[in-house]
């Protein structure tokens, strides 16, 4: 039995891995679950899978859990058995110092990073250097600190188990393949809602639109990283991390069926495609099970209805987020942090109805070209790139 802790419990991937655990309760434990703020979810996950331990953003809302689990119901008010429940046991705890230790307890073999955001870097590090594998699903691990992450993985001889489902299929491509042997990383794209929109359009592009993916159920915030294809560009980062491959050799193909999830060329020739629908358990049940794979129930592929798969070149002169963020990985150091951090920062404005879709770039480039970029930066001073530039947005954006 492989025991887990679940960093982004209550987030689209932390949902999704308790789905594929729930119908392989056999073969996993849950020993701890962390959340940002969503007490009641959270309560209902430790009502079912009876973790250890749980985290919360907050002492606010982690004594908010404590009252909710103390009550004879569940979050609805229903009652539940509770001689069958052992919820009331869950130590809660919060902060990153709660964090920090769910991640690490010598009981976990295995810790999801689902969580959205850089609050899941210091948590992934300590649970590296504790040698516990690491079932990667948060971009900014690797985008801002690939350069620590990666030597203390191999130093710990920790496995980084890619969960995105691009970076997972190029995993599975390169099963039992030379690294050294590499022509090229495809990572494909849907294209997002927007593909084949002019300039005019994106400037009138509403939230509600920008959420309305074609393909792929997600969270808010990578929903607006596809639609801007700035995920795009984050994943080329990571997939230089991950595969040890430079830039020049991973390109961004558009196929907008979501079909094939990526793609590997070879030296001589060959190309190994991984295939399948768009389903993000798959590759989330494929980290967790590595290197084995187990029956996943679901929809399969029918061939036969497939009339083609077509490809396109991204159009990346209205949607800059994949040079931007080439610009800031040539760039090296701190420059990646800030990039990511103004995506946040932008994004979350865009999602407040506060800028417009097209100004999501303008401010990733307005905090590119003021920041002097730290070679090499520790983990205080990503932190410290990070906080620089959302204070930067918030007190210079617009009065230049």
């Amino acid at each position: 039995m492989k025991r887990i802790t679940i960093l982004g419990s209550t987030g689209s991937i932390g949902t999704q891995t308790l789905d594929v655990m729930r119908n392989n309760r056999e073969d996993f434990e849950v020993v701890a679950l962390a959340a940002g703020i969503h007490v009641e979810k959270m309560a209902e996950q430790i009502r079912e899978f009876q973790p250890a331990y749980a985290v919360m953003k907050d002492e606010e809302h982690a004594a908010k859990l404590r009252h909710l689990l103390l009550s004879d119901g569940d979050a609805r008010g229903k009652p539940l058995p509770l001689q069958e429940d052992k919820s009331r046991d869950c130590e809660i705890l919060s902060g990153m110092e709660g964090l920090v230790k769910a991640a690490s307890l010598p009981e976990v073999d295995t810790v999801v990073a689902a969580m959205v955001g850089m609050i899941g870097l210091r948590p992934v590090m300590e649970a590296i250097q504790a040698g516990k594998d690491i079932a990667l699903a948060n971009k900014e691990t690797l985008v801002t600190a690939g350069h620590l992450i990666m030597p203390l993985a191999e130093k710990h001889k920790v496995q980084i188990l890619p969960v995105d489902s691009e970076h997972s299929a190029i995993f599975q491509a390169l099963n039992g393949e030379k690294k050294d042997q590499i022509e090229t990383l495809y990572l494909t794209a849907s294209g997002g809602p927007f593909r084949g929109s002019t300039k005019e359009e994106l400037i009138q592009v509403t939230v509600e639109q920008a959420l309305a993916h074609p393909n792929w159920s997600m969270g808010k915030k990578i929903t607006i990283d596809s639609a801007t294809m700035i995920n795009k560009g984050l994943e080329i980062i990571e997939a230089k991390w991950l595969f040890g491959v430079p830039l020049e050799k991973i390109h961004i193909l558009i196929q907008p069926q979501s079909v094939i999830h990526s793609m590997v060329g070879f030296r001589d020739g060959a190309v190994m495609a991984q295939l399948g629908t768009p389903d993000m358990r798959l590759p989330i049940q494929y980290a967790l099970y590595y290197p084995d794979r187990v029956f996943l129930k679901g929809e399969r592929l029918n061939f036969e209805k497939i009339a083609a798969i077509h490809f396109e070149k991204p159009n990346t002169e209205l949607l800059r987020g994949i040079p931007l963020a080439v610009e800031a990985s040539r760039a090296g150091g701190s420059m990646p942090t800030v990039m990511n951090a103004a995506n946040e920062y932008a994004v979350a404005k865009f999602l407040h109805r506060d800028i417009n879709f097209l100004q999501i770039y303008d401010m990733i480039e307005f905090a590119m070209e003021k920041h002097e970029k730290i070679d090499n930066p520790d983990l205080e001073e990503i932190l410290s790139a990070e906080e620089e530039t959302y204070q930067r947005l918030e007190k210079e954006w617009r009065k230049v």
